[in-house]
């Protein structure tokens, strides 16, 4: 007679691990209730209290096997000891491995901390770290400084004035009541210089005016000795190829980039001047919008579309980065030129072989797009970034590879940047991150900001969040700022250049003590 099912016994159900459908257990929206207190819950992961009997005698037979079996079945007493088993070692196959750094939560895993502290250490003494530009008329006493550059092998800073003239400083650390070392001034131009860079082997200087010219200065020989000309507007930017020495490439306000080779043959001035230089490569209106269509007759012209900024991306050797001033979209060109063909005078532009796919200018509230002030590569931890300052007063953050913007961005309340005076840079270590900030009351007058991106890539981590530190100690705007091994260099509209360095125990002091060190130290407020 065959059992009922009630009365058969039930099967104990194994566990299916080991099959293709098993499902992926996931994450509870809600936390499940907790026992009572004085219900103590069965641990079954844990060995703590947990104890098991061992025997302390076993008897063998001839043969050599034990006869335990024998002794549990016997009535005998038998000496046993308490025994904590010892949990067994996890061993992660690459799938688990795969799977707990997949499932992990975001932004609690290899995260570096965040060095705020020291961008707040940064002090400048009021006697041995300020530098005054001098002006060339009589009667004026000092002149902004529109732009400035750090020699990168030693402690040199060229500081490009309102006047066209560059004075090169000697910003080694000294005592209060050391005198400053000789400088050396040259008259580069009868103009205002917007912009300066020393080339690769810091032999070089280039200088960037509103009289549309560049120039080019010895700084053994104190001269200058090529006159780059072609632009037909003020030139704002420039940038020394990294491949090559002789290699350089500028963007004006007439909308069009130029590169020039030192090396080919130009016009010699006949009264002993330097030689004239013209471009080899041109891309005129290079951030012009080219679906608009033509305008009709009697319509003015508006304004070319000015090149900001220049950069030679990490990742290739025959690209060039640039920035304008109408929209956020920032462009990758390809330097290559394709060979002439018969009955060609004339090769055709570089190509631009992709830019940005969003404008990040527009993501925040904005109603038109803004323009990009400054671009500056990334380095060490922020390697395979490009940052971005916009007239939207906020740092952008770009992928080097695909130049798409990231949704990450570095601001601060009191950041003002809708002149393109301000500058941008990052620090060699590629970890602190410095521009200016323009004039829009007290709460910004003569203020330079600092940010800390090594976490710029961690979307999710909240270290990027961190506000910034405001540097406030000059009047006026505060335009170009470069960064050098430990020190900080900051330019404003007061004809004063202030140097920047770390110092917690001097920092310390200044926090202790305000009254009596702000007549000798200037400190973050």
């Amino acid at each position: 007679m065959l059992p009922s099912p009630s009365s058969s016994p039930p099967q104990a159900l194994r566990e299916r691990t080991n099959v293709i459908g098993t499902p992926i257990q996931r994450r509870l929206p809600f936390s499940l209730p907790t026992p009572p207190a004085d219900k103590p819950r069965a641990s079954t992961n844990s060995f703590t209290g947990i104890l098991r009997k061992r025997k302390l005698s076993f008897s063998t037979d001839d043969t050599g096997k034990s006869e335990c079996t024998q002794e549990i079945d016997s009535d005998g007493d038998v000496e046993m000891e308490d025994v904590t088993p010892r949990p067994r070692a996890w061993k992660y196959t690459p799938f688990h491995k795969t799977m707990r750094t997949a499932t992990a939560v975001p932004g609690r895993r290899r995260e570096d901390p965040s060095t705020r502290v020291i961008l707040q250490s940064f002090v400048s003494s009021n006697k041995s770290d300020l530098y005054k530009c001098q002006s060339t008329d009589v009667g004026a006493y000092l002149t902004p400084p529109y732009a400035c550059a750090k020699n990168g092998s030693i402690p040199i800073l060229a500081i490009a004035t309102e006047q066209g003239t560059v004075h090169l400083v000697n910003t080694s650390r000294r005592k209060d009541w050391d005198a400053e070392p000789p400088r050396t001034t040259l008259q580069a131009h009868q103009n205002g210089v917007f912009d300066v860079k020393w080339n690769n082997d810091d032999t070089l200087l280039a200088t960037c005016s509103g009289d549309q010219s560049t120039h080019i200065a010895c700084v053994t020989k104190e001269t200058v000795i090529y006159a780059l000309r072609g632009h037909t507007s003020t030139v704002k930017c420039a940038a020394w190829d990294p491949s090559n020495v002789n290699l350089l490439s500028t963007g004006g306000r007439d909308g069009a980039i130029y590169l020039w080779d030192l090396r080919i043959a130009g016009i010699k001035d006949e009264e002993g001047g330097p030689t004239v230089l013209k471009p080899v490569i041109s891309i005129p209106g290079a951030h012009e919008d080219s679906t608009s269509k033509m305008r009709r007759r009697g319509k003015k012209t508006p304004a070319p579309r000015s090149v900001t900024s220049l950069l030679y991306p990490e990742i290739g050797t025959y690209g060039l980065v640039s920035s304008g001033s109408f929209d956020g979209v920032i462009k990758h060109w390809d330097l290559r030129l394709p060979t002439k063909g018969r009955g060609c005078v004339k090769p055709k532009p570089p190509e631009n072989l992709y830019s940005s796919g969003n404008d990040p200018t527009t993501l925040h509230g904005s109603r038109r797009p803004r323009g990009i002030v400054r671009l500056t590569p990334g380095t060490g931890l922020s390697s395979g970034l490009v940052f971005g300052l916009g007239a939207d007063s906020r740092v952008h953050v770009y992928d080097a590879l695909s130049l798409n913007p990231l949704p990450v961005g570095y601001s601060h309340r009191n950041m003002q940047t809708n002149s393109f005076y301000v500058g941008l840079t990052l620090s060699p270590c590629g970890r602190w991150l410095a521009t200016g900030s323009g004039a829009g009351g007290n709460s910004t007058q003569g203020s330079a900001f600092l940010f800390d991106v090594g976490n710029a890539t961690r979307q999710t981590n909240p270290a990027y969040l961190q506000e910034a530190v405001q540097l406030k100690s000059q009047q006026g705007e505060v335009g170009a700022v470069d960064w050098a091994e430990n020190m900080l260099a900051s330019c404003a509209d007061d004809g004063t250049v202030r140097v920047w360095r770390p110092d917690v125990e001097i920092y310390r002091e200044c926090i202790t003590n305000p009254e009596n060190s702000r007549w000798d130290w200037s400190w973050n407020s």
